[in-house]
């Protein structure tokens, strides 16, 4: 059995549910809290180099306070990619690695950038609007930096677009609105 520490954190976009295992950041949940069983903390050996859940978990929301408090553009935590397949892990990690602060790609240069296979104009782009669709790790593994070729595409992040495009905004990808509140994604 894998045992996850589990925390919140209040943020502009809704309250963070984060969870850390004995490999890294196990997930990322935007809004209300993902049912979560009770597991009991029992302590256990932790293999040289493993990092310890509670650190990791402090770690993630130090980083998440400092990102909306413009104080962070990079993430620097340990990922459990093992919660993703194989084509999830290709595309997630090569958007963590290559689509910085304040930058967007489409879901089709996205697509290219993984060299997922070309099965058509549409296929590979709709493939990587699935894996968006399941990040495990929003805002770490910033699918919300993914957009449409016409427009800003889907987020199921939160309670959706809407976070997209305020996050978009605070990262500066694009420009504000008149009524953008930078306190906070108001109304969602």
């Amino acid at each position: 059995m894998t045992y996850l520490t589990w925390g919140t954190l209040a943020s502009p976009v809704g309250e963070l549910s984060l969870a850390c295992n004995d490999t890294g950041i196990a997930r990322v949940s935007i809004g209300s809290s993902p049912a979560r069983p009770e597991q009991a903390a029992e302590p256990r050996e932790r293999s040289a180099g493993s990092p310890d859940r509670a650190s990791v978990l402090a770690a993630a929301c130090d980083q998440l306070a400092e990102y909306f408090s413009g104080q962070r553009r990079v993430f620097d935590l340990p990922i459990d990619w093992s919660a993703a397949s194989r084509s999830q892990q290709q595309v997630l990690s090569v958007l963590f690695g290559t689509v910085g602060y304040g930058e967007t790609v489409t879901y089709g240069s996205l697509a290219r950038r993984a060299g997922l296979g070309d099965g058509g104009p549409d296929l590979p782009a709709r493939a990587v609007g699935t894996i968006m669709g399941s990040n495990p790790w929003p805002l770490i593994v910033p699918c919300h930096r993914v957009v449409a070729s016409g427009g800003l595409g889907g987020y199921s992040g939160g309670t959706g677009i809407e976070i997209k495009r305020w996050l978009l905004i605070f990262e500066g990808a694009l420009p504000a609105t008149l009524d953008w509140d930078p306190a906070g994604a108001s109304g969602i």
